[in-house]
């Protein structure tokens, strides 16, 4: 029964492979694991499942940072965003549930290019944060969070360049990641994204990306921030590229 619900053993290896180097790029730079991770598992398994695989395990791998978070996070400023957050993951799943898988992988791989050239090209938002911007950021987050996970960029974008202490971006961002996981678990279960499959990858792949994840923060002091972010948008990027429908004759 538990080896009938698997895939078979090259998707499954390709999957393993996809989330070390995604555990790899979330321990070292911080970002960039589902921008690594779903294009290339969907390409092995298809999107209805790579998305909901890495919203169960990088949710699960990352509790422990919530709790420290709660006390220095904004948590208004945070509530807001995940309301918009709230709004938009129903209409990313729909998405997810409804467009063609091939159209759908093109579509993540457009995605996930577009989110590296918002990380690469270094822009920011400069203003003080506003409620109905906020639930815009919050609302695009959520969408992209429910389509492919990719709800990142979005937000860091938004609160990285304010006049906000470092040490509070990062809890906010820490907060909110973990609610709108949350948000996406309860959207995908009632989505019937949450199948028996799917969680006995989750914990097949949770010790192999929890391996990256360490891997990542221990080679984080081996080299410059500048060097590891540059290797990070390339392993993006060749993601991207690998993850393209364009291939699947050659596989």
């Amino acid at each position: 029964m538990f080896l009938a619900s698997l895939p078979p053993l090259p998707a499954l290896l390709a999957t393993l492979g996809a989330a070390l180097l995604a555990g790899l790029a979330r321990g070292f730079s911080g970002f960039g694991s589902a921008l690594i991770f779903v294009p290339l598992a969907s390409a092995a398994l298809g999107p209805k499942m790579a998305a909901p695989l890495l919203m169960l395990v990088d949710n699960f791998t990352t509790l422990p940072l919530l709790p420290p978070a709660w006390g220095k996070a904004d948590r208004r400023q945070v509530a807001v965003l995940a309301a918009g957050a709230l709004v938009g993951a129903p209409a990313g799943t729909w998405l997810l549930l409804q467009a063609d898988p091939e159209i759908l992988r093109w579509g993540f791989c457009g995605l996930a290019l577009a989110m590296l050239g918002l990380l690469a090209s270094g822009w920011r938002y400069h203003g003080r944060p506003a409620v109905p911007l906020s639930l815009l950021v919050g609302g695009a987050s959520g969408v992209c969070s429910g389509a492919a996970q990719m709800g990142g960029p979005p937000v860091v974008a938004y609160w990285l360049g304010g006049a906000i202490p470092a040490t509070r971006v990062r809890a906010n961002l820490m907060l909110f990641f973990g609610i709108n996981g949350l948000i996406s678990a309860g959207v995908y279960l009632l989505g019937g994204l949450l199948g028996l499959e799917v969680l006995l990858l989750a914990l097949l792949m949770a010790p192999t990306y929890a391996f990256g994840v360490w891997g990542g923060s221990k080679l984080f002091g081996r080299a410059s921030d500048a060097t590891f972010r540059r290797a990070c948008f390339w392993l993006i990027a060749l993601a991207a590229v690998v993850g393209l429908p364009l291939w699947d004759r050659l596989r």
